[in-house]
């Protein structure tokens, strides 16, 4: 037989859903209400975050870049200070060069001048040596600055018993010769 009354499970529902009244009454509405708004702040929230994401990684793609582009430019101008001091080293390198072919350059002309003097010296020599009458018939065949050269050079006897030899016109251009060889030079 069947008795009326009611069923467990409406029985459940019921009390369900009294419960859920009373706490909306209560407080855990507002508390409810207070997570729904959260979690709408927080999207909100959170679309604001991602923007901001969004501009400080364009920021830091920007930085980046900057970074490449300075790190690149770093590396062309430590090459090219590569290569300046690479330059500087060559060209200390033909400086020493040039400076020991100065050297030996110099050493090479105080040797030609010692061997012209040494040849100079000499020839004076022989033509002092000489009998005055053969001297003076070199002499007069000498141009006459040639010849004033070598009479300038040699002892005053000397150039005099050759100067003695010489024709009258020889002599005068040869003594013009001496006498002018340093008219030029400045006087103190």
């Amino acid at each position: 037989m069947r008795t009326f009354g009611i069923g467990a499970l409406p029985l459940l529902a019921s009390l369900s859903v009294a419960s859920g009244l009373i706490r909306l009454g209560d407080g855990t509405g507002q508390a409810i209400a207070r997570e729904i708004g959260a979690l709408t702040t927080s999207a909100e929230t959170n679309a604001a975050t991602v923007a901001a994401t969004d501009e400080v990684a364009n920021v830091l793609a920007a930085l980046e870049s900057r970074q490449a582009a300075l790190d690149e430019r770093e590396a062309a101008l430590d090459e090219r200070e590569t290569r300046i001091g690479e330059a500087r080293e060559a060209l200390r390198d033909q400086l020493a060069e040039l400076e020991a072919a100065e050297t030996e350059l110099s050493a090479l002309l105080q040797q030609v001048e010692t061997a012209a003097e040494d040849d100079l010296t000499r020839l004076t020599t022989v033509y002092e040596s000489m009998k005055p009458r053969d001297a003076s018939a070199l002499f007069e065949t000498m141009a006459p600055a040639f010849a004033a050269g070598f009479l300038g050079r040699m002892r005053p006897d000397a150039a005099a018993g050759i100067m003695a030899g010489l024709s009258p016109e020889v002599a005068y251009s040869v003594s013009v010769m001496m006498a002018g060889r340093h008219a030029d030079l400045p006087r103190e």
